[in-house]
C-alpha cells in the first residue's frame, strides 16, 4: 500500500473512531431519555394492540348483531322502523349512536340516509348519505346518486344533475353509470340545457349502448332534435 493510501486509511479509521465515540458518549448521556421514550413506544404499541382486540373487534362485533334487525325492515321498506327500531332491536339511528365508528355504523348511515329519502325527509338523507364512506362497486355510486334525488326533490336542480354526474363517474359500470347519466341528462333538459342534456344523452348511446337506458335514450335525443 502507498504511504498515500495508507495515510487516507488512517484518516478514515479516525473518523470512524471518533463517529463510534460521539454515539456512545450520546448515548450515555441521554441513557434514561432513550430508556424512558423506549418504554413509552412499547407501552403505546401494547395499548393499541389491547384495545384493538378488546374493544375494537368486539364492539364491531357487537354493532354488527345489533344492525341485523334494521337491515332486515329496511329491506322490507319499512324504512321507519330501520330509522328507530321496534322495542326490542334498535334501529339505525342509535346504531349510529353507539357505534358510528364501526363498518357496520357506518354502513348505518347509508340505511338512515336512504330511509330518510323514501320519507320525504331529503335534508337528512343528505346529511346521512354525504357522512358515508365507502370504496363499494354499487353502495358508493347508489349513495351519490341518492343525494341527487334529494336535491331534486328539493328543487335544486343543479346540485342534483353535479351528484348525478358524480356518481355515474364512479366506479364505471354498465349497471350504474347510464342510471344517472340518463338522470343527469333529464336534468339538464329540465333546466332548460338542452346541448348539455344532448352530450350526456349522447354519450349513454356510444357507451352504454346495450343497457335499458341505452335503449331508452334514443327518444330523448329524437326529442331534443326535433326541437333545434
Amino acid at each position: 500500500m502507498s504511504k498515500e493510501k495508507k495515510v487516507q486509511a488512517n484518516e478514515n479509521l479516525k473518523e470512524v473512531e471518533h463517529a463510534l465515540t460521539t454515539a456512545e458518549m450520546f448515548f450515555e448521556k441521554n441513557a434514561k431519555i432513550i430508556s424512558i421514550v423506549f418504554g413509552a413506544a412499547v407501552l403505546v404499541a401494547l395499548l393499541m394492540l389491547a384495545t384493538h382486540r378488546f374493544y375494537t373487534i368486539p364492539h364491531e362485533n357487537k354493532a354488527k348483531e345489533q344492525i341485523f334487525a334494521a337491515e332486515q325492515y329496511f329491506e322490507k321498506d319499512s324504512f321507519n322502523l330501520a330509522l328507530n327500531g321496534d322495542g326490542n332491536y334498535p334501529g339505525v339511528l342509535d346504531i349510529i349512536d353507539g357505534y358510528g365508528r364501526t363498518p357496520a355504523g357506518n354502513l348505518a348511515r347509508y340505511y338512515a340516509g336512504i330511509s330518510f329519502l323514501h320519507l320525504g325527509k331529503y335534508n337528512d338523507a343528505i346529511s346521512y348519505l354525504e357522512d358515508f364512506k365507502s370504496d363499494d362497486l354499487l353502495l358508493k355510486p347508489v349513495a351519490t346518486g341518492a343525494i341527487g334525488d334529494a336535491y331534486a326533490e328539493l328543487g335544486n336542480k343543479e346540485k342534483a344533475a353535479k351528484f348525478y354526474a358524480e356518481a355515474a363517474a364512479l366506479k364505471a359500470n354498465n349497471f350504474t353509470t347510464p342510471i344517472y347519466l340518463l338522470k343527469e341528462g333529464r336534468m339538464y333538459e329540465m333546466m332548460g340545457n338542452k346541448e348539455k342534456a344532448l352530450t350526456v344523452y349522447q354519450s349513454i348511446k356510444d357507451k352504454y349502448g346495450d343497457s335499458n337506458e341505452g335503449r331508452l335514450v334514443e327518444k330523448y335525443i329524437a326529442r331534443i332534435e326535433a326541437t333545434k
